[in-house]
């Protein structure tokens, strides 16, 4: 619980999450209630910090570059979004600032915070606590309804259809119809495609359900089924469930180009995200969207604002289901033998944790986190892991050297590339 929140700065919460759920599992341990209704406010704050961020400091500043000059949009784009001076960073960063005291209140540091434990959190909440946290809460829905949605949450939570969207973008002013109009003009819809698999382990307690979606079907997950092939990562050893992988860096390895595993579903490629988390859930203008152009960069960002818009009336919800006279953690005793499994989901995608214990230590653990799948390298067989077949065919604008298509592909899964090598 220590040393697994430092695989990264920016997900630690998740990190911590799946290593308490694995911890849990491996001891049978229940969270109690509140414990878990505190968990699903930590994760759920960190994930929307994290969205709101990629979308303004990561995604939106490339639209202000030069390249996009003959664009009716160009000059709204760079006065709004240009990195450094744009004004919508400038509004966000403080409501981000502020919504980070959700993990204040509940964890007293973020990142790498110890509060989360397999049966809850070590952090009780008082009344006048729950009280601030529902404070917090309201200001994060102002801003959104304000510059982001310029509309009621649950109006945008509830559009279920491409008809739908396009009337409520086309009187609307936000900061996301923006990005909708500039994405039509773009043809972002084409860009980006992958092979149509999504997963999702389920999130927040069911809030989100887990499943595999393909072929416009949603599928049970078998977690049995899931394995890793190191044959193109700088990494030594054959194919294997995490359960009974191995970590051995080989960086003289030849044929290898990433230090990324290749995490197959079943031998197949998946895509994870907020887009296979709204599709697999059922949100109909996610399906409708992914019925009609798949997984694109278009799509991925609408996903990643639409979930944003669905999970603060959750986040709500558990606030007022805190009960600050009742136990916030079960401090049941680990195994001193056994294995388990934490399966969560972070705001890039399926976050797994698989620990093995022997004589009360840990005898291997094993990661495979949201861009370990989505930028995995090629398996044995020669298939592309969603990045590569995304990239594939993306344009080259005349003088380009660095293509900004490329840029907007890659952005669009929002990569963190540092849980992927840790």
């Amino acid at each position: 619980m220590v040393v697994a929140p430092r695989i990264c700065g920016i997900c630690s919460v998740s990190q911590s999450a799946a290593a308490a759920a694995a911890l849990a599992d491996a001891g049978a341990i229940t969270p109690t209630p509140n414990g878990a209704a505190a968990t699903n406010l930590l994760k759920a704050a960190e994930n929307i910090a994290d969205h709101i961020t990629h979308f303004y400091l990561f995604f939106m500043p490339d639209f202000a570059r030069a390249i996009y000059a003959d664009r009716p949009w160009q000059a709204e784009a760079d006065r709004r979004f240009a990195a450094t001076r744009g004004t919508a960073s400038a509004e966000m960063m403080p409501a981000r600032g502020r919504l980070l005291h959700v993990l204040g209140i509940l964890a007293g540091k973020w990142p790498h915070t110890l509060a989360i434990q397999p049966g809850g959190t070590t952090k009780s909440v008082d009344v006048g606590e729950k009280m601030r946290l529902g404070a917090v809460l309201a200001d994060l829905r102002r801003f959104l309804e304000r510059q982001v949605f310029a509309a009621p949450l649950e109006q945008v939570a509830e559009l279920d259809s491409a008809e739908a969207l396009d009337a409520w973008r086309d009187g609307n002013d936000g900061d996301l119809a923006f990005f909708l109009r500039l994405a039509d003009d773009l043809g972002l819809e084409s860009l980006g495609r992958t092979g149509d698999r999504f997963l999702s382990y389920g999130a927040y307690g069911g809030a989100y359900a887990a499943g595999l979606w393909r072929n416009g079907a949603v599928a049970t997950v078998d977690p049995a089924k899931i394995s890793e092939d190191p044959s193109h990562a700088w990494m030594d050893g054959g194919e294997a469930h995490p359960s009974e992988g191995v970590t051995l860096p080989n960086a003289d390895k030849a044929d290898a180009y990433t230090w990324c595993k290749a995490p197959r579903l079943d031998g197949q490629v998946v895509e994870v995200g907020a887009l296979a988390r709204q599709v697999i859930d059922g949100q109909p203008l996610i399906g409708a969207a992914v019925a009609a152009s798949g997984g694109n960069v278009r799509n991925r960002v609408l996903a990643r604002l639409l979930e944003v818009a669905r999970t603060v009336p959750l986040m709500e919800a558990w606030v007022k289901a805190l009960r600050p006279r009742e136990p916030f953690c079960d401090e049941a005793a680990l195994p001193e033998a056994g294995s388990g499994a934490g399966l969560v989901e972070a705001a890039r995608g399926s976050l797994g944790h698989w620990v093995g214990i022997e004589h009360g230590r840990i005898a291997n653990y094993q990661v495979i986190a949201p861009t370990t799948w989505n930028f995995s390298p090629r398996d044995t067989e020669g298939n592309p892991g969603a990045l590569e077949a995304a990239l594939v065919g993306a344009p080259v604008r005349q003088g380009e050297e660095t293509p900004v298509a490329v840029q907007h592909v890659v952005r669009s899964f929002d990569p963190c590339m540092v849980c992927t090598v840790h």
